[in-house]
């Protein structure tokens, strides 16, 4: 008996329903890509591992697929790092190349190789597939899709504000109204272990604050005080977890509290004017909050950092985010050149919609019209007229065999059409075609050698 088939955790097959309703949000954030003068570009599944190793911290590094180097991999390693079982060591003689974690490290790659071909400042956008080693949850696959606009060789903070800017116009077109994005910056994060003593630990103490409102509070500092973070030091970041009032309220704290760090300074500086620049310009539904325990584990982020959240009573984690990180294309040997991006999370997004019932009903219409079969001469004079409305724009479909009418109207009901075509012998003879209404039971007949005007009645009623 052959063995049940499966595929892999944290990936998913998709129905035809459901790949409709994905292109539907990929169209919409598309659209707003474009308008806001970004341009696509498309990258390789898969990376040599010195592109993305070391660029996502230690844990970003353990959740990276590896892919095995082809032939007989295993007859170039030694008896030596064979026999001590030491994956760290193991691991780069048996595999040269990953799939992409994120599109952000590609990018900067990109950008390095291509630099006598594009123009700065340069805006693309990407929207492709990534991998991560993740253990799979609600939201959360091994396998998912990324849509990430960035922004490389601009200095400006006018940048972050349009950044803020297209998350309000994309999630206000998919309705989905209320949205938080959440706004901090890495600066002001490195003021903070600074002032506290643990400069020194600045990744570590990212890392784990960024975990906040997965593990809470009490789970974070256990954390932080098993990487070697005092306690004393905790103690001093207080603060950091208690922090409420209005923007401006907690940008008045941080200066106080960040008095003596100089970055921490510059990041209540940038955050204050990406802040008032955003209420002066007004944004659709979205709301601008200032969290000052936003970290976002990357390493690579440099000054603002943004997370999306969904709206209240929605359990989802962040469906977007982003942030600065001038000079990653340093790590591929392009110096001083600046970025800013932010990415869409495409299958959240779809569960959000989903739970909260905003995908449009014409996405479950995959066919506008069926025509049934009546038998070989009907079926030619069939086919003939549903080329004639494919060419007016219509989703028209011929059913393949002359099957029992019940069959094929339970058929056309199954598939949600709309609208069935007659076209049997006595029409054959009168020279028209009858349609049949699937909702009302109306049927209407049209002439064979008008098919054009059905068509534009029936892309008028849609």
């Amino acid at each position: 008996m052959a063995q049940k088939p499966s595929i892999p955790k944290g990936t998913r097959d998709f129905s035809p329903a459901e790949v409709a309703k994905r292109n539907y949000i990929i169209q919409t954030i598309k659209k707003h890509f474009e308008t806001f003068g970004f341009m696509p570009i498309e990258t390789p599944s898969f990376e040599n591992s010195e592109t993305l190793m070391g660029k996502y911290g230690d844990e970003g590094d353990r959740l990276i697929f590896k892919i095995l180097n082809s032939g007989d991999f295993i007859s170039k390693v030694d008896d030596v790092t064979y026999s001590s079982k030491n994956s760290a060591s193991l691991t780069p003689k048996i595999s040269e190349k990953a799939l992409r974690y994120d599109l952000t490290v590609p990018f900067a790659r990109y950008v390095v190789m291509h630099q006598n071909e594009i123009d700065f400042p340069f805006k693309r956008y990407q929207i492709q597939p990534v991998w991560r080693a993740d253990r799979p949850q609600k939201g959360r696959f091994r396998e998912f899709y990324q849509c990430d606009a960035d922004v490389v060789g601009a200095n400006g903070l006018l940048q972050e504000v349009e950044f803020v800017q297209l998350y309000d116009a994309v999630f206000t077109d998919l309705g989905l109204k209320g949205t938080t994005i959440k706004i901090n910056n890495r600066k002001i994060l490195s003021g903070i272990a600074e002032v506290i003593g643990a400069k020194h630990l600045l990744v570590d103490f990212t890392v784990a604050l960024d975990k906040l409102d997965k593990i809470g509070e009490e789970k974070v500092k256990t954390e932080m005080l098993e990487k070697g973070i005092s306690e004393a030091a905790i103690t001093k970041a207080q603060p950091l977890f208690e922090m409420t009032g209005t923007a401006a309220e907690q940008l008045e704290k941080l200066k106080s509290i960040l008095a003596e760090s100089e970055a921490g300074m510059h990041g209540v500086a940038e955050l204050e004017e990406i802040i008032t620049t955003v209420d002066v310009l007004g944004l659709q539904s979205a709301k601008l909050q200032l969290d000052v325990t936003l970290a976002r584990g990357l390493n690579y982020y440099t000054g603002a950092i943004f997370e999306v959240a969904a709206p209240e009573g929605v359990q989802m984690g962040s469906i977007g985010g982003g942030g600065r990180y001038d000079d990653l294309t340093g790590i591929f040997g392009l110096k001083d050149v600046s970025g800013v991006g932010i990415s869409f999370g495409l299958d959240r997004i779809y569960l959000v919609l989903e739970e909260l019932n905003l995908f449009p009903d014409s996405l479950d219409i995959a066919l506008d019209v069926l025509c049934l079969n009546f038998g070989k001469q009907e079926g030619l004079a069939s086919l003939k007229l549903v080329s004639a409305l494919r060419k007016a724009g219509l989703r028209a479909d011929l059913y393949p065999t002359d099957a029992k009418m019940n069959k094929q109207f339970k058929y056309a009901d199954k598939r949600g059409v709309p609208y069935t075509i007659l076209l049997g012998e006595q029409e054959l003879t009168n020279g028209n075609f009858v349609v049949k209404n699937m909702k009302t039971g109306n049927q209407q007949a049209y002439s064979l050698d008008d098919a054009a005007s059905f068509a534009e009645s029936i892309k008028s009623a849609f």
